[in-house]
Order: structure tokens, then C-alpha cells, then sequence
């Protein structure tokens, strides 16, 4: 492929980047390797075919492409994940579950209800992956109760949905949205987290909302009470230390997303506010050396070989490249706003979203950059709409691992997602971000 599309005006640090591009997407399609093993691979490539004179007539300095590691879109990533490690330990993710079913009481609509919007509002701050499989494994004995009913089948695909949903709230709910966030940043503009939130809140509730009422109509016609005794079950009463450190942990969080909400005010990055977590939930002895090993450093590799790809594509032109084949076709902006989502929606369905924002956020921004704010954020919500088949999202595997599910049930919430989502991705920041 690199022989077929290059051109022969091409340098050899280009020759290079496409080879790079080509291969690594061919990684993710296939899953050959894990996909933060591609994002290593893509930093160490850099680093030596880009920085080393044996391997190019004319070498740069390749230092940045191994320095996206300690980027403030990472920090700001790791100061999420602390805060989502602390409350699984201590138990308040759990808490939180069971005071939201408790409060919807014993129609099958109410508690399907409110069991998309705990999971909505958990996948903001924690890992959507995480949030599913808490949220699955704590139901599962009503599952098992239910067996195969149309009531089952509306838990497992709500769950998935609303966890994809619930990502394009913040910054750190998703992956894509740190990679957007980070690739403005590598252009000189800095998209605060309320600024995000201002978008991405009102689209997840209006999305929960249709999913919501689609899945009902689907599956739920009959809207009877059901016995729910198994909230009941395993209750027990926090021990005192646990209780305390509840306590501070819940002071931690909500000082913390305080801050991380008025940036603007007081002028402290988010990726600064995020030293409150890091320091205080470990000086506090919440978190120790073994919780450290639970993080998710993957995901921090892959966004930040994704972030290097990216700043590959803007410094040796091929963004100029690509982006001259796009511009010649005379496409407006609306319309191209709409191929980017849904062309995010559509490659997020069979490799890795986080790739997909990868290759296609920097391509928009060089496309448009009076532009650029608002096509890096469509591009990454866009790619959480990719909800179609089981292997789509890891939430949609962990729902389909129950063996309850079948492939085609992902069709309706799926469907929904992919036509309704784009579209209203694009409207929702053509309204609000300005």
C-alpha cells in the first residue's frame, strides 16, 4: 500500500509515516497484537527511523514522539482513573447502584431506566469497561431470574449503550475524547473540561433518552411489577475505616471535579487539578502500591502512540497530503462534518475507536483549522457511537459474554446509535461550542 499511494515527491521521513500509518491501522483491523502494543511499536518506530541517521539522510529531533507519555491529556487520564480505582475500593461505585434501583422501585421500564443513567453517569469518571462489568455483575442474579425474557435482552444492551453514552459526558469518560482534546492541544488550543461537558452532557441525555424509549418499545410492552428480593442480598454494613474512607474519598472527588469545572476561574489546568487525586488518595494510604498495578496503563500507552502518531502526520506534511485530495472535491464544512462522524462511526465498528480518533482527528483539524475545535470534538464522540456487533466495544463483549445475548440484538440499540448518534453529535456542537 505505502508503494501503490505514495508519491515521488515524497521525503524519506514521509515514505516512512504513510508505512507507519498503513501498518499500524492493519494491526488494529486485524488484532494481531494488542492495541497498546501497536502504540509503543508507533513510538519506538519514530524514534529511530525518524531520529537516526543510519536509517535517514535527514534526521530531526524525534524526542517528541516519546514525550506524548507525559503530555497533560495523560495526567489528566490518570488523575480519572485514581479517583474510579478509589471508589471501586471503597465501594462506592457499588453503593451507588444499589441506592438507584432501590429508588426505581419494581417496573421492568423504571429499573431499566434507572439503570442506564448509574451507568451513564459512572461511565463519565470511570472506565466504561469497568462500569459495565460492575454494573452486569451486580444484577446478575435478577438476570438468572429472568433467563431468556425481553427484559434481559433490555438490561444487557442498555447497559453497553449507556456506558458509550455516558463516555461523551467529560474528557476523561472516554479515551477518543482525551485524543481529541490532546490533538487541540497540539495546535495551540486548549478545550476546558466544562466547555467539553457543555456539549457532551446534553447529547448523552438526549441519546439515553431515545435508547431508553426504543429499548422499552422492544422489549418491554408488558411494564408489571417483578420481584426484586435479590437487592436484599449480601447487604452488608461498611466497616468503621471503610466508612472513613469513603469519607474522603467522596471529598476528594468532589473537590476535584469542582475545580476541574471552573478552570476557567481560578486558571489551574485540569491536568494541574489532577495532582489532588494523585497525591492525596495515595498520601491517605486509599490507595497503595497493589492498586497501582490495577490502573489501566494500556490505555494510557495507547492514547499516548496515538497522540505520537498524530504529531508524525502534522510535522513531516502528510496531513497536507491527504488533506489536498479532500479539499479539492469542494465538500462545505457541514457536509464534511457529517463524513467525519460518520465515517468515525462506521471504521469504530470494526477496529479500535481509539485508533479511528487517531488517524482521523489530526486529518480534520489540518482540513479545517478555523475549524478545529469543534471537528476534534465531533470526531471523538462520534466514534462512541460504534455500538453494532459484540466485538464493536468492549462493554458490548462483557454484555454478550452472558450468553443471554445474540449478535443480533445489538442491531436495534446499535442501529440507533450509528444513524441518530453522528447526527446529533454534529447539530449538538454546531449549537454549543462556539
Amino acid at each position: 500500500m505505502t508503494y501503490l499511494l505514495r508519491s515521488p515527491a515524497f521525503t524519506v521521513s514521509q515514505d516512512y509515516v504513510i508505512f507507519l500509518l498503513f501498518f499500524s491501522v492493519g494491526l488494529w483491523l486485524t488484532e494481531a497484537i494488542p492495541p497498546f502494543a501497536v502504540a509503543l511499536f508507533i513510538m519506538a518506530f519514530l524514534f529511530f527511523a525518524l531520529g537516526n541517521p543510519r536509517f535517514n539522510p535527514q534526521p530531526q529531533d524525534a524526542s517528541k514522539y516519546v514525550q506524548t507519555f507525559s503530555s497533560s491529556i495523560i495526567w489528566l487520564l490518570l488523575g480519572g482513573f485514581f479517583l474510579a480505582e478509589a471508589m471501586t475500593k471503597t465501594g462506592i461505585d457499588s453503593e451507588l447502584l444499589k441506592l438507584s434501583l432501590k429508588l426505581s422501585g419494581s417496573r421492568p421500564r423504571t429499573i431499566l431506566f434507572a439503570l442506564m443513567i448509574t451507568t451513564l453517569v459512572a461511565s463519565m469518571f470511570l472506565s466504561n469497561t469497568a462500569t459495565t462489568a460492575m454494573v452486569i455483575a451486580a444484577i446478575m442474579p435478577l438476570l438468572n431470574h429472568l433467563g431468556n425474557k425481553p427484559f434481559a435482552k433490555a438490561l444487557l444492551t442498555g447497559i453497553p449503550l449507556a456506558a458509550a453514552v455516558g463516555g461523551m459526558g467529560t474528557i476523561i469518560g472516554s479515551p477518543t475524547n482525551a485524543i481529541a482534546a490532546g490533538a487541540l492541544e497540539n495546535v495551540g488550543i486548549t478545550i476546558s473540561f466544562l466547555k467539553w461537558m457543555m456539549v457532551g452532557v446534553p447529547l448523552a441525555l438526549v441519546l439515553i433518552l431515545l435508547s431508553w424509549r426504543l429499548l422499552c418499545k422492544f422489549y418491554i410492552p408488558d411494564n408489571s411489577s417483578i420481584a426484586i428480593e435479590f437487592l436484599q442480598e449480601n447487604e452488608q454494613e461498611p466497616l468503621p475505616g471503610q466508612k472513613r474512607n469513603r469519607r474522603i474519598v467522596m471529598v476528594i472527588f468532589a473537590i476535584t471535579v469542582l475545580l476541574w469545572t471552573t478552570s476557567s476561574l481560578h486558571q489551574l489546568s485540569v491536568s494541574a487539578v489532577s495532582a489532588i487525586p494523585l497525591v492525596f488518595l495515595t498520601m491517605t494510604g486509599i490507595l497503595n502500591a497493589s492498586d497501582m498495578r490495577k490502573l489501566p496503563w494500556d490505555t494510557l500507552m495507547l492514547v499516548s502512540g496515538g497522540l505520537s502518531l498524530g504529531l508524525a502526520l502534522q510535522h513531516t506534511g502528510m496531513l497536507e497530503y491527504f488533506a489536498a485530495g479532500i479539499t479539492e472535491s469542494g465538500f462545505s464544512t457541514v457536509l464534511l462534518y457529517f463524513i467525519f462522524a460518520f465515517s468515525a462511526m462506521l471504521f469504530s465498528n470494526v477496529m479500535s475507536n481509539t485508533a479511528t480518533s487517531t488517524i482521523l482527528i489530526p486529518l480534520g483539524i489540518y482540513l479545517m483549522p478555523a475549524e478545529a475545535e469543534r471537528i476534534a470534538v465531533i470526531i471523538g464522540l462520534a466514534a462512541s457511537t460504534a455500538l453494532l456487533l459484540p466485538v464493536s466495544t468492549p462493554p458490548n463483549a462483557i454484555a454478550y459474554s452472558t450468553g443471554l445475548l445474540k449478535q443480533k440484538d445489538f442491531l436495534p440499540g446499535g442501529l440507533l446509535m450509528g444513524i441518530i448518534g453522528p447526527l446529533l453529535i454534529v447539530l449538538s456542537v454546531m449549537l454549543l461550542l462556539r
